[in-house]
C-alpha cells in the first residue's frame, strides 16, 4: 500500500490530461528530445496547428547543456533550448511554418510569459493550449503558463524524462528531490505572481 503522503505529492505534482484538439502546443524549455518529438506527434495527429517554442539557456548555467538523449540522432551544434526544439520538429516532420517562439528565457516563468509576448507581438490568439513538459514539471508549468494565459483553457501532456515518473520517483534519491524541489518551487518560487493571479480571480468572481 503506497503511503497517503506520496500519493499526496504525486496527485499535485504529476498532471497528466488527455489531449484535445487546441489552437497550440506550448513547450517550455529543455535539453530531452522527448518533449518535441511528443509535440511533433500532436502536430501530425490534428491536435493543434502551432507550436509555440520557449528557452534559451538556463540561468543556472552560462551555456548549453547538451542533448541529454539521442544525441546520436539530434547532434547539432545547439546554442539554446529554442534551437534544439526547433530541430527536433524539423526533424519529424513539422514545417517551420508551424513554429514560433523565443530563445532568450532562462526559466520557467520566463518561458510563459515571453511565450506571451510573442504570441501577442504576432497577434495569434489562444483560446485553447496543450503543454508538453517533463512530467515532473507539469504542476509548475501549469501554473505559470496558466498566470500568463488567464483566460486560456490549458491542458497538460507530459513526457517521463531521466527515468521519473508519478509511479517510481519517491523510489530513488534522484527522483525525490526532483519532485520536491519542483514541490518547494510551486509555492516560494515567484510569490509575487502567484498573489497576484489570486487577486485578480478573486476580482473575477466577485
Amino acid at each position: 500500500m503506497t503511503d497517503r503522503i506520496i500519493n499526496d505529492i504525486t496527485d499535485f505534482i504529476f498532471i497528466e490530461d488527455k489531449p484535445e484538439k487546441a489552437d497550440a502546443v506550448f513547450l517550455p524549455g529543455g535539453s530531452h528530445p522527448e518533449q518535441p518529438e511528443y509535440a511533433a506527434e500532436l502536430y501530425h495527429k490534428g491536435f493543434a496547428s502551432l507550436l509555440v517554442l520557449s528557452g534559451g539557456v538556463s540561468v543556472k548555467r552560462d551555456k548549453w547543456p547538451g542533448v541529454q538523449s539521442k544525441a546520436e540522432i539530434y547532434n547539432g551544434n545547439y546554442k539554446s533550448d529554442y534551437e534544439f526544439f526547433t530541430d527536433v520538429l524539423l526533424k519529424n516532420g513539422v514545417p517551420a511554418s508551424a513554429i514560433i517562439g523565443e530563445d532568450k528565457s532562462g526559466h520557467t516563468r520566463d518561458n510563459a510569459f515571453c511565450s506571451r509576448r510573442i504570441l501577442d507581438e504576432n497577434k495569434i490568439e489562444i483560446k485553447t493550449a496543450l503543454i508538453v513538459c517533463k512530467a515532473f514539471h507539469a504542476r509548475r508549468c501549469l501554473m505559470l503558463y496558466q498566470m500568463a494565459f488567464p483566460d486560456t483553457q490549458i491542458k497538460v501532456c507530459p513526457v517521463s524524462c531521466f527515468n521519473i515518473t508519478k509511479d517510481n520517483w519517491y523510489k530513488s534519491e534522484a527522483g525525490t528531490d526532483r519532485v520536491l524541489g519542483e514541490l518547494a518551487r510551486c509555492g516560494g518560487q515567484f510569490p509575487s505572481d502567484v498573489k497576484q493571479y489570486l487577486k485578480n480571480a478573486t476580482k473575477c468572481a466577485e
